[in-house]
Formats: C-alpha cells, sequence, structure tokens
C-alpha cells in the first residue's frame, strides 16, 4: 500500500489555468488527512485602521510555519488575504497543531491580531456530504499551488467559526519558526486603473451552471486587452527602507531577542538586497535579473479553494462588466459573490532561499483586498470601492 503522507507530492501539475474547473484534475484527500483554517478576527476593524499589510503577514504566517514545521515537505495549501487553508497527513497532525498554535501566539504577541485557527479531519467532513479533493496547477515550472473542490474547504471554514475543532494559541511568548516570511516589495500601482479583487462561491455546490459561469468568465478575462495580471513583467518596485520592514524584523526575531536590535539587522540586510537589486549585482549564484523574473512568475494570484478568488489590475469598465455578469448569476442562484476596488496591489513572500527558484509571492490588494471582497460576499452586500472617484 502506497504511503498516503506524500500523496500531494504525487499529484501531477496541470497547466492552464482554465482547467480548474475540469473535475479529472481533481484528486479525494486521503481519510486519514486533515483540513488546517486560519482567519484574522475581526479583519475589517484592522483593515480600517490602516493595517492590511499586518493581516497578510498573519494570513501567510500559518504557511509559512507549516512548511518549515515539516522541513519544506510539499503540502497543499491556499491563502486567502486574511487567513489561509491547507492540509496535511494524519502523520503530521502533531507537528501542525504545534505549529499553528505557535503561530497564533506570535500573531497575537507580535502583530496585535487574533488569529482564529482549527484542524478539521477530513473522515469529519465526509460525514457531512462534502468533500476534499485536491489539484496542482503549475503557473511556472518553479512552484504549484494547490487548488481545493468539493465543498468541504468552506463547510470546514464554517465550522471553524462556530468555534469547532479549534487550535488554541500556545502560551504568551511562544514563537514558531517563520524563516523566509517577508514583504520587501512596494506597493504595486494599477496600470490599467484599478485592482480588482474578487471572490465568486457557488450557491450549490457541485452545480454545472456555476462551471459554465467560471470557465466562461475566465475565458473573457483571457481575450481582453484590458486586463492583466497586477505583478508587471518587470517585477515590482524596491525601495529603502521596505514597507515591510517592521513585520519582517517581528517574524524573524528570536526568542529573548529584542525587537529593537533585530530591526536593525533586518535594516542592515534589506539595504544591501536594495542596492543588490537596483544595481543589478551578481552575487556567487544569485541574479537580480532572474530573481525579479521569477518573481512574477511564481506569483500567486488567483485561485479556487471551493470559491473562485482573483485579483486583477483592470479597466473600470472591465470591473463593471464583470459585476454585472455576477450579478446576473446570482440573481440567477447560480454564484454568490464579493469585490473589491483599490489603486494598488500588495504582495507578501515566501523565500527559503534567495539562490532558489521556488520562491512563493502572494498577491492582494492593498487596501481590504480579499478580505473585503469575502464579507460583501457573506453578506450580500453592494460591491464598494477604494479607488478614488
Amino acid at each position: 500500500m502506497p504511503d498516503l503522507a506524500d500523496f500531494y507530492d504525487r499529484l501531477p501539475v496541470f497547466e492552464g489555468f482554465a482547467n480548474i474547473m475540469d473535475p479529472a484534475r481533481y484528486r479525494p484527500l486521503p481519510d486519514d488527512w486533515l483540513v488546517g483554517m486560519t482567519d484574522v478576527v475581526s479583519s475589517t476593524k484592522a483593515i480600517g485602521a490602516g493595517r492590511y499589510k499586518a493581516v497578510n503577514t498573519a494570513g501567510a504566517s500559518v504557511i509559512a510555519a507549516i512548511s518549515n514545521a515539516l522541513e519544506g515537505r510539499k503540502f497543499p495549501f491556499v491563502f486567502g488575504g486574511d487567513g489561509a487553508s491547507f492540509a496535511v497527513s494524519g502523520r503530521d497532525v502533531d507537528v501542525a497543531r504545534s505549529a499553528l498554535a505557535a503561530t497564533a501566539s506570535w500573531t497575537r504577541d507580535d502583530l496585535g491580531l487574533e488569529l482564529r485557527a482549527a484542524l478539521v479531519p477530513v473522515s469529519v467532513v465526509r460525514d457531512q456530504a462534502r468533500d476534499v479533493r485536491v489539484a496542482r496547477f503549475g503557473p511556472s515550472k518553479n512552484v504549484s499551488f494547490a487548488m481545493f473542490s468539493g465543498g468541504g474547504l468552506a463547510w470546514a471554514e464554517a465550522a471553524m467559526k462556530e468555534g469547532r475543532f479549534a487550535v488554541p494559541a500556545a502560551a504568551p511568548g511562544t514563537r514558531p519558526d517563520l524563516s523566509g516570511l517577508s514583504c520587501r516589495w512596494d506597493d504595486i500601482p494599477a496600470t490599467h486603473g484599478l485592482i480588482l479583487s474578487l471572490v465568486v462561491a457557488p450557491v450549490t455546490q457541485g452545480d454545472p451552471a456555476f462551471r459554465v459561469l467560471v470557465q466562461d468568465l475566465l475565458a473573457d478575462l483571457e481575450d481582453s486587452s484590458e486586463v492583466a495580471r497586477p505583478v508587471p513583467d518587470e517585477a515590482p518596485g524596491v525601495s529603502w527602507p521596505p514597507p515591510g520592514a517592521d513585520l519582517e524584523a517581528r517574524a524573524s526575531r528570536r526568542v529573548g531577542e529584542s525587537f529593537f536590535l533585530r530591526r536593525v539587522k533586518v535594516l542592515f540586510g534589506t539595504l544591501l538586497a536594495y542596492v543588490v537589486m537596483k544595481l543589478g549585482i551578481r552575487l556567487g549564484d544569485f541574479d537580480p535579473a532572474r530573481y525579479r523574473r521569477e518573481v512574477v512568475a511564481n506569483s500567486d494570484f488567483r485561485k479556487f479553494d471551493d470559491s473562485l478568488r482573483m485579483t486583477l489590475d483592470c479597466t473600470p469598465v472591465v470591473a463593471d462588466r464583470i459585476e454585472q455578469r455576477l450579478s446576473a448569476a446570482r440573481a440567477s442562484n447560480i454564484a454568490r459573490f464579493g469585490l473589491h476596488r483599490q489603486p494598488a496591489a500588495i504582495m507578501t513572500c515566501i523565500v527559503p532561499s534567495i539562490f532558489e527558484s521556488d520562491h512563493v509571492h502572494f498577491v492582494d490588494g492593498a487596501a481590504g483586498g480579499y478580505a473585503l471582497a469575502a464579507k460583501q460576499l457573506k453578506l450580500g452586500e453592494v460591491p464598494q470601492s477604494s479607488t478614488p472617484s
């Protein structure tokens, strides 16, 4: 019998994001696996206080913590802006639980945010007539991102928010290993008019009409000259000190180390990186031009986790057209959706090593992004805009 712990590592990687709605791409998670969920409590309040970069850091921190706890072994995960979803094998449950608890503690102690966390057995999800199926989408030859279908993640998230399967935060001062977590790039201004954050969910899981809706929407966007990926071909700009210096210092600070000392070290390191990137200086095997190309190729700006999530650089006309189409789908009881418009995007990164090509870059809207779009989806609100009129 094969070792089910390496189930995800053995999944084939598919290309072409339009294939996310093909059921043949997905495989059911083994019964002994668990689904992990996190989200930032009261993220809307933090966003209103201008702290969405900190919220994004909290959302990505669990991915870094689990990855480091698993010593780099591949596992499926999805970044959702103010939280993340992932899955681990049954043999890794204790490691994952410890990393989750430590991350919740760090988020509380260092970021002043409450991170809700849960671990839900896949077998329990299936008892609810849902499934957790996973596929691997490869946007580049260097990385792949998990896609989830079957309704199981949506059910697990609702259960977490009801307080079920909770993983409490560890004792104060407990810190996870967040090596590689950074936020050094500048905000990325829209080039077509606005950055659109989009979340679209089916009213009924497995509805063929929802599949057609998503396929048609993706086809139209692919053919439009008024839509682009939010990360430009030349990669985002860099400045010094970087906007995420304090967050990186908090993530990399060791137990007993003062924040002041760690911040000085981060500022020195980022100054060196700034000079290298600005001047294009090669350092051994590190090629700044190659790294910039990989940042673009490895950016995670669209995904499927029982809902379609995308961050797009588009014109207001395209955003209006998308909203009209989705409003019609909502009126037909096919889909629920949320949109949020803003002038720029932000990027939160996990870079295990600058000398390797498997660094990943999570893209979101800079002024509430996925979190505010998801809130509108849940409440059925009229989409709002952070873009000046």
